[in-house]
């Protein structure tokens, strides 16, 4: 199993997530829980976080969770639904396993503040691409 570390590591090269902020808390198999501290570049024209923001933070969480001691697994499909805007100062997403098949898997993350407001669900279903893990898999 793959410690903390390591998949941070692994996914530090994920640059668009990494570069907005996302940091990787806490991650196992078929789990994960990452964070964003809110800076001013993540707000829209009315003062609030951008929902690509919230998008990304939810993205990473679901690579890192599908992806540690799972297979390859890239998305196949994402549906956001926004609840509410945030008024704290740091957004958190924790994803976790539904269904993990030998091809597909259906994981449900949630984005919440450090205020405890719900922020967004998300809904990712993955692809296996490989049998090997992420670490090791050659795209072709």
């Amino acid at each position: 199993m793959e410690t903390i570390e390591q998949i941070r590591e692994l996914f530090k090269t994920d640059r668009f997530a990494t570069d907005t902020g996302v940091e990787i808390v806490d991650a196992a198999s078929g789990y994960a829980r990452c964070r964003l501290e809110v800076r001013p570049e993540h707000k829209n024209a009315g003062g609030i976080v951008m929902g690509g923001v919230v998008f990304t933070l939810a993205d990473l969480t679901f690579a890192v969770a599908s992806n540690t001691g799972q297979p390859a697994t890239i998305t196949m499909d994402s549906s956001i639904t926004y609840l509410s805007s945030t008024r704290g100062t740091v957004l958190y997403a924790e994803s976790s396993c539904v269904k993990a098949g030998h091809k597909t898997c259906c994981y449900d993350i949630t984005v919440t503040d450090d205020l405890g407001e719900k922020i967004a669900v998300v809904r990712s279903n993955g692809f296996r691409v490989s049998d090997k893990p992420l670490a090791e898999w050659e795209r072709k």
